[in-house]
């Protein structure tokens, strides 16, 4: 165990040089669990979750900083700051329209009760996930992950891509369809919208820690570049998502560069090309600058930019392992990225 002063030394140099990203959030996450009564340190990862992007965890902290301290005006600072920050994604973000409620319970098409969306994607899942064969992986999985995409296709951000498709001329009334995943191989499940795959993807993918070392999902916008059988249409649709990826380029290098790059440092967000894992070690603003300068798309066949849930990370595992709220994460980062994907959409 990590003595307490060297992770004081640790949290306070972190916070001295303006850094509230990942490790200093590990680190003070760490020193408040070996000092509960360092109202100092459950501050300062209340800034590194606020920077982050995770209010919810933000608010926890800055409260028991509060709850330490009740003078504590940096406390109180930032947790205005998470208000604003909330409001701010309340505005951007329309709300669900719900069904209003009756005595009877509604039914789907089959005449079925609609269930609620129960159950995540924990450890058990992971370790389905990694044991068995893909093809036999993705059938047990089924159930758990179509309830998580036909929720996701309920969505604000599900209709706004829907409805930018059928302008193209493009089929489909819904951004997922039922069985509209895949495997990916070994360790690996993949989802992307209807029709999506000649398009920017909307994707969402699941691997085992066999494939990455790590269990992880994530979710974000990729490109499948990857040249298949030669036919008409695979010869075509290549032009066309090669096309989709130089718009891409162009935007991420232009108007999209800066917010990109603090997008990424503040939702875990990482690049990920060809067979290779997240790049972890890559700064979000080297990120976006390979993203928009890169020439080997091509060849490496696969190019994603988007967040990562890792399930060795407490916070992403809790949001990991609740229905809820590992949807309102997908939902909260495609409804962030929906921007730059309608433009390369329209665009290109």
């Amino acid at each position: 165990m990590i003595p307490i002063q060297s992770l004081e030394e640790q949290a306070t140099g972190f916070a001295k040089r303006g850094d509230f990203g990942v490790a200093a959030r590990q680190v003070n996450e760490e020193l408040t669990k070996a000092a509960p009564a360092n109202a100092a340190a459950w501050t300062r990862l209340g800034r590194c979750c606020l920077e982050l992007g995770q209010l919810d965890e933000a608010t926890a902290a800055l409260d028991q900083a509060l709850e330490l301290n009740p003078q504590n005006t940096i406390a109180s600072s930032l947790l205005q700051e998470v208000g604003r920050r909330r409001a701010k994604l309340s505005a951007a973000i329309p709300p669900v329209k719900k069904p209003r409620a009756t005595k009877a319970a509604a039914k789907t098409r089959t005449g079925k009760a609609d269930k609620p969306l129960v159950g995540g994607f924990g450890r058990p899942e992971f370790a389905t996930l990694g044991q068995l064969p893909a093809a036999a992986a993705t059938e047990a999985l089924a159930p758990r992950i179509e309830a998580i995409l036909m929720a996701l296709s309920d969505r604000p951000f599900a209709e706004k891509i829907v409805e930018a498709r059928n302008r193209a001329a493009q089929s489909g009334g819904k951004l997922f369809r039922r069985n509209s995943f895949y495997p990916g191989g070994p360790g690996h499940i993949y989802a992307f919208q209807h029709g999506g795959r000649w398009e920017p993807q909307i994707n969402i993918g699941f691997f085992a820690d066999s494939r990455f070392g790590r269990h992880a999902i994530r979710a974000g916008i990729g490109f499948n570049l990857a040249q298949g059988e030669v036919d008409l249409e695979s010869s075509a649709g290549l032009e066309r998502v090669l096309a989709h990826f130089e718009r891409f380029q162009r935007l991420v290098g232009s108007e999209w560069r800066q917010m990109l790059a603090d997008w990424m440092g503040a939702n875990g967000g990482f690049i990920q090309s060809g067979t290779a894992g997240p790049a972890l070690d890559t700064l979000p603003k080297d990120a976006v600058d390979w993203l928009a300068t890169t020439t080997e798309g091509r060849e490496l066949g696969w190019v994603f930019c988007g967040r990562w849930l890792f399930a060795d990370r407490g916070a992403d595992a809790e949001i990991m392992e609740s229905a809820a709220k590992l949807t309102r994460t997908l939902e909260q980062t495609f409804s962030d990225l929906l921007p730059l994907w309608t433009s390369v959409y329209r665009g290109a």
